[in-house]
């Protein structure tokens, strides 16, 4: 076993690297991703460090050292990259994205529902609490949604 060992050379961690880089874009745990990074230093370091300091038992001892140090410091250091970034509130909610918005209405409101036009959208509406009759011609601003209504007031 020891004969195999000492044949290790900077490929064979540049190999090893590559194998755990591959492995992370699959998982997604930034664990492997740091063990790559510190695989592909220990390859640098048996390519550049002088013959006295490339034994593989150094070489073991360097991927082992940044392979730790580096998982630790992206655990402490920056715990960020481990969360997953939540997605945008309103994103594929269309009628979430329309509060606050501003429309003419095209439909009274005076019976309880109507109709406002939203951009080059027509959309069901419905009068605020507290709102005067509400006629076509207005100018209206979404102040929240109903399932498929717009709740608006005059703006």
């Amino acid at each position: 076993m020891e004969q195999l060992l000492a044949q290790i050379t900077w490929w064979h961690w540049l190999v090893l690297a590559l194998i755990l880089f591959g492995i992370e874009m699959m998982s997604g745990t930034f664990d492997l991703l740091m063990a790559s990074i510190a695989a592909a230093a220990t390859a640098a370091w048996a390519a550049f460090a002088p013959e006295s300091a490339t034994a593989w038992q150094v070489q073991c001892l360097v991927f082992a050292v940044a392979a730790v140090g580096l998982i630790v410091i992206s655990r402490y250091v920056f715990p960020s990259m481990r969360r997953a970034e939540p997605e945008h509130p309103t994103l594929n909610k269309r009628m979430v994205q329309l509060v606050g918005q501003q429309g003419e209405v095209t439909r009274d409101l005076s019976s309880g529902h109507g109709q406002v036009k939203i951009g080059d959208t027509v959309w069901g509406a419905e009068a605020a609490e507290g709102q005067a009759a509400i006629v076509v011609g207005d100018k209206v601003v979404v102040e929240s949604t109903r399932s498929n209504m717009a709740i608006v007031r005059k703006a």
